[in-house]
């Protein structure tokens, strides 16, 4: 017998995606690399208070956790972190250095060999010492990385450097024992990578008020016997260049990725490698993010693409790349090679974020770590359609729609159904097209959900990136609301049910979209920037404090624009109920930017709800925290929209 279709409204579809199994399957695995000819990355664990696993899995095969909990291997470099462990193969097995997020300092350990132990002081003052992109170097015994060190109590009181850790422990409660290998003359800097003769070190450095995506400078030095760095001399980049990363390849010459033609394209030793008109990089959000990485036979794998990226092998002396095949549609950050051998961190529409490893020789990819499982039959999962909406001024507008979707229900064919337009954050990133299960939770109720990668995204070129210049709260808003109304226009989405809803960045989007447009029956905003003049002059960490110069414009210059654009100034004109989230220990987007906007809104009669999270930074990373916020954020459209949601918790909405 063939199943049963129920025809029911949108929204009340029964789905076996619920929040709980959503928020067991939030994160991907990250910080990939060789250890010998083993594979090591880490894992996001929701159920264990969001802290990140160490995983290793041996030749054979077997995978198991280097460090059991409460062990959370992360870095709170720039806030966002930076690649936190590395380790080495010895004859008595791997030697492991890694990041405790708890107290930020390196430790040393040997799988099977004991407690782990420090390598790094404690500082008392402001954040204290925070370390990221460790380097083993046994033959010196030390480690070299980058140091963020707090010199204050202020957010924006602190030096980078790079630093040589001694690997014997004397370092532990003593900061002078630390070697640092140059000077803080520049703001910003990632960890050297070392030519094949271990004589030169290359590495980035950019200060305030560029971000990375802006301009870069990559800077080599010599390395002396005694690993004293020489004089260090820029070789590329400036202030309106942007090189992503750098590496040496086998010969010794200097790989690297620039977006001087609008592209990030490749480049060894000045000369282009493969120019096209696609991204061969990206921002640089963090240290130890790569594109690239040079294969023993000279070939180079890569990372690339426009507006989606595939893992390929690039030939630099016929410019020809070989994509892996494969169902994955998308490709993180992050790539590493042994001989040749590479692993990366690939997902699909139908599938979540796995470990991927590529044969170059024989061209055969396979899942070798975090294997997609699908948790519940993929008839629930969405099907998403790749499309270009026509913005203001009739400038292109990239999206992903994902129409509700289920194996077994249907609407009523008279009626439309609700949309929920997600904003990205960043803003100088990109949504992804790839199996997300808290959009499956919304299209499989009958809830369509469109991502939006506005003017200002990543991964269609320097232009496209810079329509956001001194336009954040403008291009972003109109792009959205731009495929909003489109999909309503088209007869895709009820005009009356369209909703808006993003993080950090997105937030502010989703925010200002209520403040300024008419178009959203309601939004979700999470962990916002909402006031500008508060979050621009003091109130957000180091790395991106003078990120508004570019987004907004130098307050000196235009304070009046910060007003302006911020949602915080002008609350009168919200009406559509809204839903706040919050996370209690967010330094990057604080509470303070909650607080001071709900204060705006007292007394004004909108529909709202605040919850705050304790324990919770940027980024919700608890299972319970998730489950909370999307049972909320559902509940708040089923009582806009008028939709019938079973087994959910009612949101108490307070005028």
């Amino acid at each position: 017998m063939g199943k049963t279709v129920r025809t029911l409204a949108y929204g009340s579809w029964p789905s076996p995606i619920d929040a709980a199994l959503a928020a067991a399957h939030d994160g991907r695995p990250d910080d990939v690399a060789f250890v010998g000819d083993e594979v090591w990355w880490t894992e996001a664990r929701p159920a264990e208070g969001g802290r990140r696993a160490l995983v290793r899995r041996s030749a054979d095969g077997t995978r198991h956790e280097v460090l059991p909990a409460p062990w959370n291997v992360r870095s709170r470099v720039m806030e966002y972190g930076g690649r936190p462990w590395t380790a080495h193969m010895t004859d008595a097995g791997p030697l492991v250095l890694f990041v405790n997020f708890a107290d930020q300092r390196l430790y040393r350990c040997a799988p099977g060999g004991g407690e782990p132990r420090p390598l790094t002081p404690v500082s008392p003052v402001g954040g204290g010492l925070r370390w990221a992109e460790p380097r083993l170097l046994p033959d010196r015994g030390e480690a070299w990385c980058v140091l963020e060190e707090f010199t204050g109590d202020g957010p924006t009181d602190l030096r980078r450097v790079l630093a040589a850790v001694p690997l014997d422990g004397s370092a532990a409660d003593d900061r002078g024992a630390v070697r640092e290998l140059g000077d803080d003359k520049h703001r910003f800097v990632t960890g050297p990578r070392l030519s094949p003769d271990g004589r030169r070190a290359a590495w980035l450095v950019w200060d305030h008020p560029r971000m990375p995506w802006d301009g870069t400078e990559l800077k080599v030095a010599d390395i002396a016997p005694d690993g004293t760095f020489g004089p260090a001399r820029t070789v590329a980049g400036g202030p309106e260049e942007s090189i992503a990363q750098a590496d040496f390849d086998r010969d010794g010459a200097l790989l690297y990725v620039s977006d001087r033609t609008g592209w990030w394209n490749l480049y060894r030793d000045g000369a282009p490698l493969c120019p096209r008109e696609e991204e061969f990089g990206g921002p640089l959000w963090k240290p130890g993010l790569g594109w690239f990485a040079p294969l023993d036979n000279g070939l180079i794998a890569v990372v690339h693409g426009r507006g989606a990226t595939a893992l390929g092998i690039l030939d630099p002396e016929t410019c020809e790349v070989v994509d892996a095949a494969g169902p994955w549609t998308e490709f993180a950050a992050g790539i590493a090679a042994y001989g040749e051998r590479v692993v990366a961190v690939g997902a699909s529409p139908r599938s979540a974020y796995e470990v991927v490893e590529l044969d170059a020789r024989t061209g055969r990819a396979r899942v070798i770590g975090a294997a997609h499982d699908d948790a519940v039959d993929p008839a629930y999962y969405p099907e998403p359609q790749i499309r270009a909406f026509t913005g203001p001024e009739g400038r292109e507008v990239h999206a992903h729609i994902y129409p509700p979707h289920h194996p077994d229900s249907v609407a009523p064919a008279d009626e439309l159904p609700p949309y929920v337009v997600w904003a990205h954050g960043g803003p100088t990133s990109r949504a992804p097209l790839v199996l997300d299960l808290e959009i499956a939770y919304f299209t499989s109720r009958g809830i369509g959900v469109a991502e939006v990668n506005y003017g200002g995204s990543t991964g269609h070129g320097r232009e496209y990136r810079e329509r956001l210049r001194e336009q954040w709260g403008v291009v972003d808003v109109e792009d959205c609301a731009a495929v909003a109304l489109a999909l309503a226009d088209e007869g895709t989405a009820d005009r009356n049910r369209l909703a808006v809803r993003g993080g950090s960045a997105g937030g502010w989007t989703a925010a200002a979209s209520l403040a300024t447009t008419d178009v959203y029956a309601c939004g979700t905003v999470v962990y916002p920037i909402l006031d500008l003049t508060g979050w621009g002059t003091g109130e957000t960490h180091d790395f991106e404090s003078r990120y508004l110069e570019s987004l907004i414009g130098p307050y000196a210059e235009v304070p009046g624009r910060y007003a302006q654009r911020s949602p915080a100034e002008h609350a009168d004109r919200i009406t559509a109920p809204f839903l706040l989230l919050q996370g209690l220990d967010d330094v990057i987007c604080p509470p303070v930017q909650c607080e001071r906007f709900l204060a705006r809104m007292a007394g004004r009669g909108v529909p709202h709800a605040y919850l705050a999270f304790e324990g919770e930074g940027h980024g919700f990373r608890k299972a319970e925290t998730m489950v909370r916020a999307l049972e909320a954020e559902l509940s708040l459209y089923a009582q806009v929209f008028g939709l019938r949601v079973p087994g959910v918790p009612t949101l108490e909405l307070r005028a």
